[in-house]
């Protein structure tokens, strides 16, 4: 039997996060331009609108005490940031003009790489296509770039508000006015706890959505203001790092084994392997969260690739030392927003579905549609203008339809989805589209949001490896790893429907990296329909619960991982 995880909807409404202001006039604290995330895009923006406005003096006065403010859920800058991550320099030398490559957040350029076909037992090395080419990219730390740009922002005169979560868009006279934090000190009934602090309406000229991947206001934005007619698709990416006693030099893709190829299961990804410095190596397992078998694990299919004869040498003699999961918006061209402005603000980064799937890449576009942003928004705060008035924001779409950005993505649209139809024809469609730059197939594929895909249970859970603690390992001491600073007490900041068709409840249970999930008993006298019970302190707020059918809001700000070398 199969079932759709779109028709057990989680109880959520994006309505109940729009609100007037509410505070006192007095008691706002008002900013120039608001960035919500403290990720490259968000702190992108934050350096170009104070290079900006070094430039103009005049604009920088006239916003008052707080030019620029950036407020992160996190811990710290880079606390919630994880990616591969081998970077295309490119957006940091138009940011930072000059400033050479050794002065920048990398850990090493990348010298040699190698794609590989995996079986059980062997690596066949394959000829990388062009858009996998990383001559001269670096791989980096994601968590380290968040914490650099971050003190570049800083210097600049940013002001960056950690552990703050912006929990409501604040909306008057159909327009966007800024963000409502959330409260801290709630116990896991909603009552207030003696250190209680209730949240502060921060409002702005400006408004800049730089959440991230499942960005809980953008997705509230783009519901209230009509901006996404095509669905998104995510793939889940769970990643280690180690310390290893023998030097690893390349930077290392795989297709294949674990995955299984048939159009049955629609099982889409691959492996990474990145050298991060003389004795750290980092590897991760990405797959699409459109997969249909409902015992599929991300965090065990990338324990399961550790035991191939390939992995298992570069990683003998090491230690785990870090862990971590995330989403990623892997739709492409084809799933990008209407519009990426509303009256008042914009989006941008991950958020806005930024990323080449095919190039792996993502960062240097994130950064760039930032930079953008920065720019549309000094325009727009210009003497007699104001954000909101019709056409004010427009011109950021229009920069990035004229930008690198759009045309990279644009000529790569049809690969992602190529791969719905199984590996052997999703292939061959994507090296048609790859090999035409874009012209192929003559119409574009048609996405499907990943909780409209029918789940059913396989067996594919029976196969993976136990975890030994030596070089396999389990969920909880995995979340243990992230930092994970959730408090056990705190509100569940997790909505899923908790009475779902047992395929359902199967594929939550097997697909969440930190064990969030578990089925609580039968529902129903048939026993297909089951309870779903939720540990939300697990929560490394990866997002992927929102892509398979329920909604992830944001927690006390602060909780969630805290990230290192991610």
């Amino acid at each position: 039997m199969s079932a759709r995880p779109v028709d057990f909807p989680p109880p959520f409404d994006a309505a109940e996060f729009v609100a007037e202001p509410t505070d006192p006039a007095d008691e706002r604290i008002e900013v120039g331009v608001l960035i919500v995330g403290g990720g490259p895009a968000g702190l992108a923006a934050a350096i170009r609108l104070n290079q900006l406005l070094d430039e103009d003096p005049a604009t920088r006065e006239r916003l008052g005490e707080i030019p620029v403010a950036v407020v992160e859920k996190g811990r710290a800058p880079g606390a919630h940031l994880l990616s591969g991550a081998v970077v295309n320099p490119r957006a940091f030398r138009q940011l930072f003009p000059g400033m050479l490559s050794e002065d920048m957040p990398f850990r090493s350029r990348v010298e040699r790489e190698g794609l590989y076909y995996l079986t059980s037992k062997r690596a066949l090395r394959l000829p990388a296509p062009p858009t996998m080419w990383n001559h001269g990219n670096y791989v980096a730390s994601i968590s380290e770039i968040g914490r650099w740009l971050a003190e570049r922002a800083e210097e600049g005169g940013a002001m960056i508000v950690p552990e703050t979560a912006a929990r409501t868009l604040l909306v008057s006279g159909g327009r966007v006015v800024g963000i409502r934090t959330g409260d801290r000190g709630r116990g896991r009934d909603g009552g207030e706890l003696p250190n209680f602090e209730a949240g502060s309406d921060i409002t702005a000229r400006v408004t800049i959505l730089a959440e991230g991947t499942q960005g809980h206001l953008t997705g509230v934005a783009l519901d209230r203001f009509g901006m996404q007619s095509r669905p998104q698709v995510w793939a889940l990416g769970v990643k280690e790092v180690w310390e290893v006693p023998n030097r690893f030099d390349r930077v290392v893709h795989t297709m294949g084994w674990p995955l299984r190829g048939g159009r049955k299961f629609r099982e889409f990804g691959g492996s990474f392997i990145y050298p991060l410095g003389e004795n750290m190596v980092a590897l991760g397992m990405v797959v699409g969260l459109d997969y249909a078998d409902a015992s599929l694990s991300v965090h065990d299919l990338l324990q399961e690739l550790k035991t191939h004869p390939l992995v298992r040498g570069i990683l003998a003699g090491g230690k785990r030392v870090s862990w971590g999961a995330k989403t990623i918006p892997e739709g492409g061209f084809l799933a990008l927003p209407d519009r990426f402005h509303f009256p008042g603000g914009m989006i941008v980064g991950d958020g806005a579905g930024l990323v080449n799937v095919p190039a792996l890449k993502g960062i240097h576009y994130a950064m760039r549609s930032g930079m953008l942003a920065a720019e549309t928004a000094l325009e727009a705060l210009q003497p007699g203008r104001t954000a909101w008035e019709p056409g004010a924001l427009e011109s950021y779409d229009s920069a990035l339809k004229k930008s690198y950005v759009w045309k990279d993505l644009e000529r790569v649209r049809n690969m992602r989805p190529a791969f719905q139809y199984g590996f052997t024809r999703g292939a061959m469609l994507a090296g048609a589209a790859l090999n035409s730059f874009g012209k192929l197939p003559p119409r574009d594929l048609k996405l499907e949001s990943d909780a409209q895909v029918p789940v059913f249970i396989g067996e594919r859970s029976r196969t993976f490896p136990a975890a030994d603690g030596q070089l396999t390992f389990d969920k909880l001491s995995s979340v243990y790893l992230s930092g994970n600073k959730t408090r056990d007490d705190a509100p569940s900041h997790i909505r899923i429907d908790r009475k779902v068709r047992r395929e359902v409840a199967e594929a939550w249970v097997r697909m969440c990296p930190a064990q969030v999930y578990e089925i609580g008993g039968e529902a129903s006298p048939a026993g297909n329909v089951v309870d779903v019970e939720v540990t939300a302190s697990n929560c490394v707020q990866c997002g992927a619960i929102t892509a398979k059918g329920g909604r992830l809001t944001p927690p006390e700000g602060g909780d969630g991982p805290e990230y290192r070398v991610m």
